[in-house]
């Protein structure tokens, strides 16, 4: 007799290390797309040389090898990384470099209108950016960014290559103890679309909440 209810309480533990990874690698993929979708629109060459290039690679390799080069060649060059470390690194940097051009899109597209508008108001650069550019140019970006998030959700199963016991890694094991492919990875399929609808929902709510009084600010 196959005791499902605790292999059931090991795939949701995996569920539980899936939800994590994605939680800070989405922090990690929001932070470097800020900083490179900034970067790419600077006025200096050499910060736009570099956030071309970590966007041009990230983009144009694969996150497996992405992956394997952080956790198999770093500790060879003396940097000591966990499994987990790793996978948020892979998952943020990879993700991150789209969601840069989103970034650089979203600002491009506020009107030069509103640009003005800061001048005339005597603002600083800091403060167009700050109070004027970036709300409008946030909420063009949630749409992308919920998308990018559940891509996220959806790598985040690459971790199982590296021994991390994700939901993915946690099904495997489950197929391989009781024989059953059906059971554990209908339970995969469940559990991720579960997650990917929170994420919708999620992003959803912030975007009404961002867009709350900017009607009359955008043309």
């Amino acid at each position: 007799m196959i005791d499902w209810a605790g292999y059931l309480q090991l795939m949701l533990a995996g569920a539980l290390l899936t939800v994590e990874l994605t939680v800070v690698g989405a922090v990690v993929a929001f932070i470097m797309a800020m900083a490179a979708g900034l970067g790419r629109m600077s006025r200096f060459w050499a910060v736009r040389a570099i956030a071309t290039s970590y966007i041009e690679f990230f983009r144009g390799t694969s996150i497996f090898v992405q992956l394997f080069w952080i956790y198999f060649v770093l500790p060879l060059l003396g940097v000591s990384i966990s499994s987990f470390a790793a996978g948020v690194m892979a998952l943020g940097l990879n993700v991150g470099a789209y969601g840069a051009e989103v970034v650089r899109g979203a600002f491009k597209s506020v009107g030069k209108e509103q640009h003005e508008a800061g001048i005339a108001l005597n603002f600083t650069s800091w403060q167009r950016t700050r109070h004027i550019i970036l709300p409008q140019a946030f909420v063009i970006m949630l749409p992308t960014f919920g998308n990018n998030a559940i891509e996220l959700l959806k790598a985040t199963s690459v971790v199982s290559l590296i021994s991390l016991a994700d939901l993915t890694f946690q099904a495997q094991v489950v197929r391989a103890q009781t024989g059953s492919t059906l059971v554990p990875f209908l339970g995969v399929l469940i559990l991720y679309y579960a997650m990917a609808l929170s994420i919708s929902w999620a992003m959803r709510l912030l975007e009404r909440r961002v867009t709350r009084g900017l009607d009359g600010v955008r043309t």
